[in-house]
């Protein structure tokens, strides 16, 4: 059996100890400064306070000021944190990983490095260190909850090596939780990013069809308009970011669950149903959307690529209607007919 370290006592870094302990692992759960009163809470209930389910038997649980012993002896460290903890991360985490230890990051994002190049997280961490630390990382259709209700999920884990790759694979794969490998790092990373902010776009039209009704009425036709806008934008970006094609499924996938639920829904509900963005922020403050932020650098490379005459504005209607709506506080405007194509073949 291995030794498991999870930094970030968040839904999804938590969420993780089901499949490890289902297959024995020794877990350790380590928060970070602001998940305290959770770490408190597990250590006195076994319960996980905002997942609000009860975590596999014999975990251990560690504050930041205990890392160091959390880490001494484990096989791998699973980062656990949201993309707003990146920084704090890096800063904080990184320089105390020996290079021995592999990283598995359940923390979906991107970053926009200047003329339309958007990389993945994983390439954020190896960039930060100087250290040949083996960053890996999860991509696919998984909610922390349903995880940890052991729900069927298929997911792919990326990295560098394929053989560090099989290896943590084998302390995670259970029957509920499957799980594919691809070396493809950007690829797998950028795309299950970039559903966040089409999330929020496709949620416009819930939102839009409450405004309609009257009341919370949903309307499916619209919704699936949007989805398929999304997919057809996303895969766009896929192929100029030069992850391969095939990885849209999993945006897809992510794209699906997203729209069904969380902070991603409520605001493009809020924004739907007619609330300016500043308002709608207001709302949900202390939220954390990580939707806004990866529609913000989204937007910003595909304005970049515009500019370089590597993409049209009608190339991607949707994004650039978010954008208008978050950046400029425009009123939700569906561009309908920008979706419109001919196919003569």
């Amino acid at each position: 059996m291995s030794t498991i370290t999870i930094v970030g006592a968040g839904m999804m870094g938590s969420a993780m100890s089901v499949p490890a302990r289902a297959n024995r692992h020794t877990v350790r759960i380590v928060g970070t400064p602001l998940d305290r009163e959770i770490i408190e809470h597990a250590r006195a209930t076994g319960e996980h306070l905002t997942l609000k389910r009860r975590l596999p038997d014999e975990i251990s649980y560690y504050q930041i000021e205990e890392l160091d012993s959390a880490l001494a002896g484990a096989d791998l460290l699973v980062c656990g944190v949201s993309s707003f903890g990146l920084d704090w991360f890096i800063e904080n985490i990184i320089p105390k990983i020996p290079e021995s230890l592999p990283v598995l990051s359940v923390t979906k994002g991107m970053m926009n490095i200047g003329e339309g190049r958007l990389i993945s997280y994983p390439e954020v961490f190896e960039a930060s260190t100087k250290k040949k630390i083996s960053f890996n990382a999860i991509g696919g259709p998984c909610t922390s909850y349903e995880l940890a209700d052991r729900d069927p999920t298929v997911v792919t884990f990326c990295g560098r090596d394929i053989s560090t790759l099989r290896w943590i694979k084998s302390l995670f794969e259970t029957d509920f939780y499957h799980i594919s490998l691809s070396t493809d790092v950007r690829g797998v990373e950028c795309a299950v990013a970039l559903k966040n902010a089409y999330a929020l776009g496709v949620c416009l039209a819930i939102g839009l069809s409450y405004r309609r009704q009257g009341r919370e009425f949903e309307h499916y036709n619209s919704q699936a308009a949007l989805f398929g806008q999304s997919v057809r934008e996303m895969s766009r970006l896929l192929d100029l970011c030069g992850g391969r094609p095939d990885n849209i499924m999993l945006g897809a996938g992510d794209l699906y669950v997203t729209v069904f639920g969380g902070r991603t829904r409520k605001i493009g509900i809020l924004l739907g149903s007619g609330l300016p963005f500043d308002e709608a922020m207001k709302k949900l403050a202390g939220i954390t959307l990580e939707s806004v932020v990866i529609a913000r650098r989204t937007t910003t490379a595909v304005r970049e690529l515009i500019a370089a005459g590597r993409a049209a504005e009608s190339d991607f209607p949707l994004i650039l209607h978010v954008d208008a709506i978050i950046r400029c506080g425009e009123p939700v405007n569906i561009p309908w007919r920008a979706f419109e194509t001919e196919t003569i073949i």
